[in-house]
């Protein structure tokens, strides 16, 4: 058996999905260690995402900890990962997906349609901003940043009305009890990779990718590599509203797309099924930049819509 080094990020949920993992390996009897390695958007916590982008702002430091053989794996909300990461590396397992949808979290109000005219609802997504915008264009959205705790606190004081959590990261702390309603994708699409753990390691690194090949999930595999490729198609980023849903219907893949405008004034939705992930990704990505995806990104980037890439 096999002594492993978990690089993870310090927060209380990312332990968690390292302690996960870390868990199931030593049930396989290997013995196993974590690595706590503070990212860059760790220590960026009082400025949106949107202003700053994040490409590798969760991954880069825990990336050079991989490289540099500080580590021997890497686990990471597989939504924090680059569609195109750097070179040197390579994703050994999808594990089993948690809930990727949406949740909204409220004090007072049971469903979105209940808050109150110019209600405050916190999220520092503008994928979650836009399609809340396009659903209730009188909430009052504003920034919310920090870990699940911080978030509930401001919640608790009374600094919003309502919060938009993600389904997988409450479940995974045991917080289900403050869930007032899962958002249908139909009014709030996820992010591409939202609920699936990724597990990277160094590319061609066999020793390693043997011991953690029992840990992916073909299910999960094939909808985040399908979610993964519309988002590629894109090109987009976190100033870019995009969401991607992609679940199995019948024995095949149903995808959902979503790319609209920051302030939800235009919303540009695409289902379609298919059999190949990359292939079902890279249509629906088309078709939404047919339809005027290709507008949308241009105007928010001032570039064309393939320059940006999204993590």
């Amino acid at each position: 058996m096999a002594h492993l080094r978990i690089g993870s990020r310090g927060s209380q949920l990312a332990l968690w999905q390292a302690n996960h993992i870390a868990r199931l390996l030593r049930q396989r009897g290997h013995q196993v260690e974590l690595e706590v390695i503070r990212t860059t958007g760790d220590k960026m916590t009082d400025v949106a995402l949107a202003k700053v982008g994040t490409k590798g702002m969760f991954t880069k430091e825990i990336e050079e900890a991989l490289a540099g053989r500080q580590v021997d794996l890497a686990v990471h909300s597989l939504k924090d990962l680059p569609t195109e990461g750097p070179p040197g590396f390579e994703i050994a397992a999808i594990t089993k997906r948690e809930n990727p949808l949406d949740v909204f979290v409220s004090k007072h109000c049971s469903r979105i349609d209940d808050l109150l005219r110019r209600a405050r609802v916190g999220t520092s997504s503008l994928r979650r901003q836009a399609q809340l915008k396009a659903f209730r264009p009188d909430l009052d959205i504003r920034p919310l940043r920090g870990n699940v705790d911080t978030r509930l606190r401001k919640l608790e004081s009374g600094e919003y009305d309502a919060i938009i959590l993600a389904a997988a990261g409450v479940t995974r702390l045991g917080l289900t009890a403050l869930v007032r309603q899962v958002i249908p994708a139909e009014i709030m699409c996820p992010a591409a990779g939202q609920g699936a753990l990724a597990i990277e390691i160094r590319l061609g690194d066999s020793a390693i990718g043997q011991h953690l090949a029992f840990l992916d999930d073909r299910e999960a595999r094939a909808t985040t590599t399908c979610e993964r490729a519309l988002l590629n198609k894109l090109g987009g980023g976190c100033q870019v509203p995009i969401g991607s849903f992609a679940e199995v219907r019948g024995g095949r893949l149903h995808l959902e797309g979503v790319v609209a405008n920051p302030d939800g004034s235009r919303v540009l939705r695409e289902a379609r099924d298919g059999n190949d992930p990359e292939k079902l990704g890279t249509e629906v990505g088309d078709s939404l930049l047919r339809r005027g995806g290709d507008q949308i990104l241009q105007e928010v980037h001032g570039q064309p819509a393939a320059a940006p890439q999204q993590p």
